[in-house]
C-alpha cells in the first residue's frame, strides 16, 4: 500500500460511520498520479481516479471511495445541461478555416486589387502566404453586391519547451540539481532556478500581435512541505544558462501556488508578455528567501496565443 492510500486510509478512518460507501473531498491540486485531496483538514497526497472523472480541477468536489486502496471515483456537479453550441460552433469554425482551400471569393466591376492575381477570362484566383486560395470574379454588370471579404483569422497557438533547466547558489551553477530550486532547506544559502528558450520566444512572436502567455510547472514532490506553497516568478534575460550567477529581472509574480506533486499553468501578466516578445526577456526563474517556500519545479512548457 503506497503511503498517499495509508494517510487517506487513517484520514478517514475517524469520520465516516459504518456501512457509508464513500465520502466528499475537495481537490487541492492535480497530480501525475491523481489528485491531491483536503478531507476533515488532513492534505492527503495522490490519490488514484477513475479514468471517468475527466477534466479534473483544483477545487473540485470529488466522491472518494474509502479502504486500502481509496479511489476518487467522479465529481459532484449540478447537471451540466445541454452541449454548449456556441462552443462546438467556434471549434467547428475554427477547424473548417484550417481545412477549407478557398479563403474568400469575390467579384465586382474593376479589376481586383493587389498582386498574385491570375485571370482566367474573368475570374482571377491568387494564393495567400497561409496556402488558401482566393477567387475574384470580374463582372460587366453587377447584380447582386459582393460579400466582403473575410478577415485574416488568428495565427496559431504556439508551444514551446525549455531547451534547460537549471539552478544556482551561492553565485554558480548547482551542478547536482537538474530541476528549478527556490529558497533554502539546508541552511546553505538561497536557491534560484532558471527556464531558458534560447531566442524561440521572441521568434515565435515576431509580426504577431499577442495575446496572451502562459507557463505550465509541475512541483516536484520530496522538495519542502507538502503544502500548497506560492510559485515566486521572474523574468530573466538568459537564452541559456550562465556559467555564474543567475540575476534575475522583474518579479516575483505571485501567479501560482502548489502543493507537492501538482502541476498548474501561469499566465504572464501583459508586461511581461511585452518584455519576451520583444526579446528584453528571454526565460523565466524562481527565487525564494528561506524554507517557507522552499519547493522544486519541472516543466516550464510555454504556451503563446496570438490575436488577429
Amino acid at each position: 500500500m503506497s503511503d498517499a492510500a495509508r494517510r487517506l486510509g487513517e484520514a478517514l478512518s475517524a469520520p465516516v460511520p459504518i456501512g457509508a460507501g464513500t465520502v466528499s473531498a475537495e481537490v487541492v491540486d492535480v497530480t501525475d498520479e491523481g489528485v491531491n485531496v483536503l478531507i476533515g483538514g488532513a492534505l492527503i497526497l495522490d490519490v488514484p481516479c477513475l479514468a471517468s472523472y475527466r477534466d479534473r480541477a483544483r477545487g473540485d468536489w470529488v466522491v472518494v471511495r474509502p479502504g486500502a486502496r481509496p479511489v476518487v471515483l467522479g465529481r459532484t456537479a449540478p447537471d451540466p445541461g445541454p452541449m454548449d453550441e456556441p462552443g462546438i460552433r467556434a471549434v467547428a469554425k475554427d477547424v473548417a478555416l484550417d481545412e477549407q482551400v478557398v479563403r474568400a471569393a469575390t467579384w465586382g466591376t474593376g479589376t481586383p486589387s493587389g498582386t498574385g492575381w491570375q485571370q482566367v477570362q474573368s475570374l482571377f484566383m491568387r494564393k495567400t502566404s497561409a496556402g488558401k486560395v482566393e477567387l475574384y470574379g470580374q463582372l460587366a454588370i453587377e447584380t447582386d453586391p459582393s460579400p466582403g471579404t473575410p478577415g485574416a483569422p488568428a495565427p496559431k497557438p504556439v508551444t514551446l519547451t525549455p531547451s534547460s533547466i537549471a539552478s544556482y547558489r551561492g553565485g554558480s551553477r548547482d551542478e547536482s540539481r537538474i530541476d528549478a530550486y527556490q529558497g533554502d532547506w539546508t541552511g546553505r544559502g538561497n536557491l534560484r532556478g532558471g527556464f531558458f528558450y534560447g531566442t524561440s520566444i521572441a521568434a515565435a512572436c515576431a509580426g504577431k500581435t499577442v495575446a496572451s502567455m502562459k507557463v505550465a510547472l509541475t512541483r516536484v514532490r520530496g522538495a519542502g512541505v507538502n503544502g500548497r506553497r506560492p510559485v515566486q516568478l521572474y523574468l530573466h534575460a538568459y537564452t541559456s544558462p550562465p556559467s555564474g550567477q543567475l540575476s534575475l529581472g522583474d518579479g516575483p509574480e505571485p501567479v501560482l501556488s502548489l502543493t507537492a506533486g501538482a502541476s498548474g499553468t501561469a499566465t504572464l501578466p501583459a508586461a511581461w508578455r511585452s518584455a519576451l516578445a520583444a526579446g528584453t526577456a528571454r526565460g523565466l526563474a524562481v527565487y525564494a528567501d528561506g524554507s517557507t517556500n522552499y519547493m522544486a519545479l519541472t516543466g516550464g512548457k510555454f504556451t503563446i496565443t496570438f490575436s488577429a
